[in-house]
């Protein structure tokens, strides 16, 4: 699905040179990855079609905080929007509407055609992660599903631009892994199409409960203020620079500058985890990855700071299903 940008210079340029059509109705998937070096930045995508389906990721640092973005060859579709790292507003001309696109937010968003101007940060890379499902089949797993989804869906069938919230949410851990499931998926042929849809589908499952549990708690949040919210991203941010040691509930609170009951109850609110379960999870994440990389299990133990190796496999068993030396194998 073709994009073509302008900067200050006045010239269109394509990123992301369209999947022919016919690619999206393959029995199969295809799958293309680009890396791309323009005057108005530099981009590394990888695109994959399957029937309805169209996944593209990819990593983009820009040289200009203000672009002009116009879609090409869009079929209608309905995005899963995760960005990952950075910042970056959209105003599309078309539907008179901006989009805000902030670090480790997701949303779902319906824009049957995009001619707007794009505002990035460009002192650090903007990553992002998009599943898009043709309306049709997007309807069809709609249908009858709960009501935050089955509202966005009839703004849709209609053609109408929507997103489903105008406040994006952030993008749990399952949602992480989920997508690095996806981004990892080492399948082929068959296999690798029903890994791939059945991942999307849990993509959307996903947000959509998210989007539900947030309207029915939305009378009810802890966090009232913009700095509450800030308090709780500083007190996770501080909390995996000391993964090592991680400080108690009571240093967490004093570090951060909010009280201990509005530390638990809105870290769960902004995270949909406790604490020390974000920790132990994105723990855990670090481990595989070091596992994969070659790192002896012993090492890994010790480095993440687990009191023997027993009990890290325990752990690690509980989380992935298969003890360590299996993913080294």
């Amino acid at each position: 699905m073709g994009m073509n940008i302008r900067d200050n210079s006045g010239i269109w340029q394509e990123i992301g040179a369209s999947f022919d059509l016919f690619l999206m109705q393959a029995p199969l998937v295809a799958e293309r990855r680009e890396k791309y070096s323009f005057s108005f930045g530099d981009a590394e995508l990888v695109q994959i079609s399957m029937p309805d389906i169209f996944i593209v990721y990819g990593d983009i640092l820009f040289k200009h905080s203000q672009l002009h973005f116009r879609s090409t060859d869009i079929p209608d579709m309905v995005e899963l929007h995760f960005a990952l790292s950075g910042n970056g507003t959209m105003y599309n001309y078309i539907d008179q509407r901006r989009y805000f696109f902030e670090p480790n937010q997701h949303n779902i968003i319906y824009t049957p055609e995009l001619d707007g101007v794009g505002e990035y940060d460009t002192k650090c890379n903007y990553r992002f992660f998009e599943v898009h499902f043709t309306k049709e089949r997007f309807l069809q797993l709609a249908k009858d599903s709960c009501k935050a989804l089955q509202e966005f869906a009839e703004h849709v069938a209609s053609g109408r631009y929507t997103q489903i919230a105008e406040r994006s949410l952030p993008v749990s851990l399952v949602m992480h892994n989920c997508i690095r499931d996806i981004m990892n998926c080492d399948h082929t042929a068959g296999l690798k199409l029903l890994f791939l849809q059945a991942k999307c589908i849990e993509l959307l499952v996903l947000q959509a409960e998210a989007f539900e549990k947030a309207v029915s708690r939305k009378q009810s949040r802890i966090l009232k203020s913009a700095y509450d919210r800030d308090c709780i991203f500083y007190a996770r941010d501080y909390l995996l620079q000391h993964i090592h040691q991680p400080p108690s509930i009571a240093q967490l609170a004093k570090v951060c500058g909010i009280n201990e009951f509005k530390l638990k109850q809105g870290f769960k609110e902004v995270f949909d985890s406790s604490i020390y379960g974000y920790l132990n999870n994105h723990k855990l994440d670090h481990a595989k990855d070091l596992l994969l990389a070659g790192k002896p299990i012993k090492s890994v133990a010790a480095e993440l700071g687990y009191s023997s190796v027993q009990h890290f496999n325990t752990a690690f068993r509980k989380k992935f299903a298969v003890s360590p030396g299996k993913v080294k194998s």
